[in-house]
């Protein structure tokens, strides 16, 4: 006699998503410029990496923001760069593009030909979360000091 078992469609958690994706708002505001206007940027140094992150576009309750490892990082490995969309009537941050990446699914069906992770948005978000805790507890804002302006 044999068996053939049904396969499990892969289920989100959306509480638990969601408070992910707060979280990740609460600390993305923290690193986002000063002046939010489209173009303008902050550095962040993050160890011996340097990252910017830039505002793409805002709208009446949402930004979009893009995170791009500028130095730093290991040449067999491609530099980071995510794009962050911020909901503020909603108070949350995900990530839409990742690596010039086409829109990430909810989910994947597995195996996939891209070898996508069943979760792999979550799995993003939850990067981001660490990368995002990782910046606000022990990243440095780069100071460019304009000596010519009488600041030094």
């Amino acid at each position: 006699m044999s068996y053939v078992s049904a396969q499990q469609r892969y289920i989100q958690s959306l509480p638990k998503y969601l408070t992910l994706c707060e979280h990740n708002y609460v600390r993305a505001l923290k690193l986002l410029p000063n002046e939010r206007r489209i173009g303008q940027e902050r550095k962040v140094q993050l160890g011996h990496s340097t990252f910017a992150v830039k505002v793409d576009d805002t709208a009446k309750y949402t930004t979009d923001i893009s995170i791009k490892q500028e130095a730093g990082h290991l040449p067999s490995v491609k530099p980071l760069y995510l794009t962050v969309r911020m909901y503020h009537d909603a108070k949350v941050a995900e990530i839409v593009h990742h690596d010039f990446h086409q829109r990430i699914k909810p989910s994947y069906a597995y195996p996939n030909p891209n070898m996508h992770q069943k979760d792999e948005k979550y799995q993003l978000n939850a990067f981001l979360y660490d990368w995002l805790v990782a910046c606000v507890e022990n990243g440095r804002a780069v100071l460019n000091w304009d000596v010519n302006n009488g600041l030094v």
